[in-house]
């Protein structure tokens, strides 16, 4: 594994740190800044749609320049967000500081995509990639509670400087590890623009979608779903979580080696288990045995998705990788917004604490049927995927 890697994983685990690590600390900094619970609530979710916004509209914007430089330029632009977070004086400040830091999320894991494949040979770009989100599903593990304990001893500030220091430490890395070869040549705009041009480009947006719309939209009430239906005292859910998060650590290893054996036949058969995952959740949330087994499938099927997903849009673009990479990471973003709408919704209209599970397997369902809509329809085309361009392989793997 080239060591590179490593490096595009360690930024990957500051970004997620600095996505989770304030969900514990809300109540502390709603305190502070003397605003309410869903006032602090935008903290986290004004991160999500500036990552949204930011993985098309940056990486639009910085895509004719050279990738390590970007990389480098990216990781400037979180230590920064993160340092204004650390010494925000109000909530308006600090509200900046996670627009700031969230502006590099969805270009950095664009361009690190493509950095990542680059060093490896075409079989192993599954792999390549679930090394680098790597980093973002191990923070989903300690995120939280490594933030909540750090704030919760030393202030909630003090997440944010270690946040930092964790950025300037992948800075170093990505300077010293990732070779200027590996990142691969410099595009432009119009030429990465290309690619959506491509139909199989917009079947891999729609399955990100539906896929992470799905899970997230499960996972967004699964707190009321442990605590009102499975019976859980509420002092056991973050523990509980933690299943969650080593679920999806192991979903993202495992999902990147079945991606690199099979990328379309690994795909459908993931989302056909992961709508029946989520279905059997629904119908056995009253027993905790059940429920704790299912916690940790739905983290695993449900992250297999993600280097799939990932590699399956960077090879249908393959021409013009970069913004095909962050549409994906848009994807994803847009819909965690819309599963965690519709599990609302579903509750909302009273359908009890299951109901989101139950709306999550759907929509996964329709995504799986737009993926085998979308891989028979290449079948009969000329579209098939393919490495990335030459001028992006790496003539050293570090």
């Amino acid at each position: 594994m080239p060591i590179g890697l490593i490096a595009l994983a360690l930024g990957g685990f500051g970004i997620g740190l600095t996505e989770f690590g304030i969900v514990g600390l809300l109540p502390e900094i709603a305190a502070d800044f003397r605003v309410s619970e869903p006032v602090a609530g935008y903290l986290v979710s004004g991160y999500a749609l500036t990552v949204a916004i930011g993985a098309l509209a940056l990486t639009a914007a910085i895509v004719r320049f050279d990738r390590k430089k970007l990389l480098l330029s990216l990781m400037i632009l979180f230590i920064a967000g993160n340092l204004i977070s650390a010494v925000a004086t109000s909530y308006e400040i600090l509200m900046l500081g996670r627009i700031v830091a969230a502006l590099c999320h969805g270009a950095f894991f664009s361009v690190g995509a493509v950095v990542a494949t680059s060093m490896v040979a075409e079989n192993k770009q599954g792999s390549a990639i679930a090394v680098m989100f790597g980093g973002l599903t191990v923070a989903t593990v300690i995120g939280v509670p490594l933030g909540t304990f750090l704030g919760q001893q030393l202030g909630w500030r003090s997440t944010f400087w270690a946040i930092s220091i964790i950025g300037v430490v992948a800075l170093i890395g990505i300077q010293l590890l990732v070779h200027t070869s590996a990142a691969g040549a410099k595009t432009d705009l119009r030429s990465e623009m290309r690619a959506f041009r491509e139909p199989q480009v917009w079947v891999s947006i729609a399955v990100g979608v539906l896929a992470f719309g799905g899970v997230v939209g499960a996972f967004t009430y699964i707190a009321f779903t442990l605590t009102e239906v499975s019976g859980f005292a509420s002092s056991m859910v973050p523990w509980l979580l933690v299943l969650f998060g080593v679920g999806t650590f192991i979903g993202n290893w495992a999902g990147g080696k079945a991606a690199d054996r099979s990328l379309n036949g690994s795909l459908i058969a993931i989302m056909a288990v992961l709508a029946a995952v989520l279905a059997l959740f629904a119908l056995t949330a009253e027993n905790q045995i059940l429920t704790l087994v299912s916690l940790v499938l739905m983290g695993t099927i449900g992250l297999a998705t993600a280097p799939g997903l990932q590699v399956r849009i960077m090879q249908y673009a393959s021409s013009a990788p970069t913004m095909a990479a962050g549409a994906n990471i848009a994807a994803f973003n847009i819909g965690n917004a819309m599963g965690a709408w519709l599990g609302g919704l579903a509750i909302g209209a009273g359908f009890g604490f299951t109901s989101p599970l139950w709306v999550g397997s759907v929509v996964i369902a329709v995504g799986f049927l737009v993926l085998v809509a979308g891989t028979l329809a290449q079948r009969g085309s000329t579209a098939v995927p393919r490495a990335a361009e030459p001028d992006a392989v790496a003539t050293s793997t570090v």
